[in-house]
């Protein structure tokens, strides 16, 4: 794999395609996004990796301030912008109710039952995956991005059901601008 990692060095999806630059989703940035377990632009410790990187695929804690009166829900999604795809990566989408503020470790795990938290479809399966870059690929960085909309998401692009909508259908149907919106930078190698 380290062959495969060196090859694709220069491969990355890169910021452009990220859910926060969507223009749907654009909107002040005045939400305080943080973990317990990793700092802004620190290491996602090995836990919250994927098991084929050795870690327990644990989503990390969260926790966040500012969420805006008028907000109807939260939309939750991590990716990976250094994947070596055409976009990033997705790593999470989960709705929120707008009253919360915290997330603990595992709550965006499939089959984790938190309530107020409705996690969807990620790039592979369902709920957290964390992060498993190719090895020899040098370092990946995970933006956790949180924006608190003025409609709720009720369904995907074309009516489809949220359960089993691929993230982007979910993303495109985000009426906005956004009241506002954080991030959290997070980095993992191998």
């Amino acid at each position: 794999m380290t062959i495969l990692g060196t090859l694709l060095k220069n491969k990355r999806a890169g910021e452009a395609h990220l859910a926060w630059n969507l223009p749907a989703l654009a909107g002040p940035e005045v939400l305080g996004l943080n973990s317990s377990d990793f700092e802004h632009e620190g290491v996602i410790p090995k836990a919250h990796a994927g098991k084929r990187a050795g870690g327990e695929n644990r989503s990390p804690a969260l926790a966040w301030s500012g969420t805006p009166e008028g907000t109807a829900q939260l939309l939750l999604v991590v990716q990976d912008i250094d994947s070596p795809t055409r976009i990033p990566f997705v790593h999470c989408v989960a709705l929120l109710e707008p009253d919360l503020v915290a997330l603990s470790t595992g709550a965006l795990n499939a089959g984790s039952l938190v309530q107020g938290v409705r996690v969807l479809r990620s790039g592979m399966g369902r709920g957290y995956l964390g992060p498993e870059p190719i090895k020899g690929h040098g370092p990946h960085r995970y933006v956790f991005q949180l924006f608190a909309l003025p409609t709720a998401i009720t369904s995907a692009e074309g009516d489809a059901p949220l359960d089993t909508a691929k993230p982007r259908a979910v993303l495109v149907t985000a009426i906005g601008p956004a009241l506002a919106r954080g991030r959290l930078d997070g980095l993992y190698t191998r």
